[in-house]
């Protein structure tokens, strides 16, 4: 009796790569792509330092986020969700509390990674090249930042 041929093992190893992706597909995190309500803003220091942080912040940290197509395909949804939600959780420009004392630290801190070229994340702005700032801009952009929450935290004190 004869025996069906196998399939070669790159086929077989091809077929259950696009099967493991298939499924992935159904689990549900990183597919929720509302976004919530928009709070209050901080007072911006300038309209360069609102636009400069739209630019390169918002899609993280706030409610506005611009959800591109594949942020909906998993593996790569569960990473853009997972920065979205930290983002968020860390600072939020536009569901801002200014009483909150963790609000004006985080924004000292986002000037700093700002400023040493730590944010945004490589992989956001190789996706996003508008969001690539010049050194330039960097400093200009931390400088606003301070200058923005510096407000807030003297008007904690």
């Amino acid at each position: 009796m004869r025996t069906a041929p196998r399939p070669p093992g790159a086929l077989l190893g091809a077929a259950a790569v696009l099967a493991f992706g298939a499924l992935i597909q159904l689990l549900p995190y990183g597919h929720a792509h509302t976004n919530p309500p928009a709070g209050a803003a901080p007072a911006w220091d300038s309209p360069r330092t609102l636009a400069l942080a739209r630019r390169a912040c918002f899609d993280c940290h706030s409610n506005s986020t611009r959800w591109p197509w594949y942020a909906s395909i998993a593996p790569l949804s569960w990473r853009i969700e997972g920065h979205v939600d930290r983002g968020r959780r860390r600072l939020d420009f536009t569901s801002f509390e200014p009483a909150d004392a963790h609000v004006a630290h985080a924004a000292g801190e986002a000037a700093d990674v700002v400023e040493k070229d730590e944010m945004p994340p490589q992989d956001y702005r190789f996706a996003h090249p508008e969001a690539r700032l010049t050194a330039s801009e960097r400093r200009e952009l931390a400088a606003g930042l301070r200058r923005t929450f510096a407000a807030y935290a003297l008007r904690r004190d």
